[in-house]
């Protein structure tokens, strides 16, 4: 009876302590906009004392990417203060993503409106002015107008490089002039990232290493700034320097643990280096922090970024041969109907490809012949995404030995001369004649108009349909 009396009171204990502990924790989450989860960073400008927290808080979620978020503090920054120069720089930093996709005509011409507000207005001290004239050059310098190779991020292609070099340029100058500024040396390497992101035929990925080792000296002087350890596996996320980026890779999330991209980028690191749990980890709670963002600001649309987060656990299950828990990711992507925002690269990829991986992965080929094209607004902006599900299309069909009505379904503008009349025979040939030699043969584009183009190596010609 003492016994039973004692085993009583301990598990009021442990219970008691398991609320209170509950409680603690419970209080001290952090809600979205809070600096606690955002990192460490010390942004000095001479306006009103009032704003300089919130200040450092935009700042701090624009080193971690989170566009929209930062946007808001810094709109909030200008209208409680309206000489602050510098809160308009903050709002036109947010419509240019350096290593994502360039601005739309809409954000460009929002970035360059909030550019100019600050260009006429009084900066305060030369260094802010010198930021802001810095980001002026990139939003006024004209794009190139030789073609070149275009860089790529998992956000998409990046912004012309003419533009970039431009911006790089200037803010050099601007850490010139202040060499023990921790701030214009961060951005001063991220620029020079930048570079490296639209600079593709650089294969020594030389200024990536020149970010690397800028951004290494200011992590030893700051190792909770958001911006010096998330471009660090920017600057490493290559199969040769992986290994680099995981000490920046195992802090980051801990930095600003309720910023959907701060705890999916680990996830770059991981899945280069075959680490799928913790892949699917840090997807899983960048997901599940997409979602209650969303919830907060009242959304009925999935959130890109966890269609992104989405895409990399789905691809790690299959890594695993978890094949159930993929699946529902698949199910999960099926019923999205609309995303914010509304037309995002990262969001179109992953509604493309995770169905179509999931085929793939499995060489379900049947299954990647009978893929559906879902109906979305997307595919008008980013055609080359259907052009995956209808690469699933043809991979499936030519693994299932059904190539003929592969070509006979395709909306071709040219086929081979006489092709739809040929004889039994000569589809018996090619198919033959093809199987061994599919990825040879049987191509589509994923980076141009095309939806569907196909290649007859029998009669060397080209099918397309727009």
């Amino acid at each position: 009876m003492f016994r039973s009396h004692h085993q009583r009171i301990s598990l009021l204990i442990i219970l008691a302590t398991t609320l209170a502990a509950g409680h603690l924790k419970a209080a001290t989450v952090p809600e979205p906009g809070d600096l606690r989860a955002a990192g460490k960073v010390s942004f000095p400008v001479s306006y009103a004392p009032a704003v300089q927290s919130d200040f450092n808080r935009g700042v701090a979620l624009l080193h971690s990417f989170f566009y929209e978020e930062a946007r808001r503090v810094f709109t909030s920054v200008a209208e409680r203060d309206p000489k602050c120069a510098m809160a308009q720089w903050g709002i036109a930093m947010t419509w240019w993503h350096p290593i994502w996709t360039p601005p739309t005509p809409d954000e460009m011409s929002a970035g360059k409106a909030a550019i100019q507000k600050a260009m006429a207005m009084s900066a305060g001290t030369d260094r802010a002015r010198e930021f802001i004239t810095a980001l002026n050059v990139y939003y006024n310098t004209p794009d190139g107008s030789t073609a070149a190779a275009v860089g790529q991020s998992c956000h998409g292609p990046v912004g012309p490089r003419d533009r970039v070099i431009a911006y790089e340029k200037a803010m050099r100058q601007l850490r010139d002039k202040h060499p023990d500024d921790f701030e214009a040396q961060t951005f001063y390497a991220f620029a020079v990232l930048a570079v490296g992101y639209a600079t593709p035929s650089d294969t020594s990925l030389s200024k990536q290493l020149e970010a690397a080792a800028i951004f290494e000296k200011l992590w030893k002087q700051n190792a909770n700034h958001p911006g010096v350890v998330h471009y660090l596996i920017h600057c490493y996320d290559y199969p040769a320097l992986a290994e680099r980026g995981l000490p920046a890779a195992r802090s980051y999330a801990s930095i600003a643990p309720w910023v959907p991209h701060a705890l999916h980028m680990p996830s770059h690191i991981f899945t280069r280096l075959g680490m799928w749990d913790e892949s699917i980890a840090a997807n899983r709670a960048s997901a599940e922090a997409s979602r209650a963002y969303a919830a907060m600001r009242h959304r009925d649309a999935t959130e890109a970024e966890e269609l992104h987060a989405l895409d990399y656990m789905a691809y790690s299950y299959l890594q695993e041969a978890r094949d159930t828990e993929a699946k529902k990711i698949v199910d999960a992507a099926a019923r999205v109907q609309k995303t914010n925002p509304e037309l995002e690269f990262s969001a179109a990829y992953a509604l493309a490809a995770i169905p179509t991986r999931y085929a793939f992965e499995r060489n379900d080929w049947a299954a990647a012949a009978a893929l559906t094209v879902p109906k979305l607004p997307h595919w008008s902006s980013f055609p080359f995404m259907e052009a995956l599900i209808e690469y699933g299309h043809a991979l499936g069909r030519a693994q299932t030995g059904d190539l003929v009505r592969t070509i006979l379904t395709s909306r071709c503008k040219r086929l081979p001369p006489g092709w739809k009349q040929g004889t039994a025979k000569r589809a018996k040939r090619l198919r033959s004649f093809a199987r061994p030699r599919m990825p040879k043969i049987f191509w589509a584009s994923i980076q141009f108009r095309p939806v569907r183009l196909f290649r007859f190596v029998n009669s060397s010609a080209i099918c397309y349909s727009k």
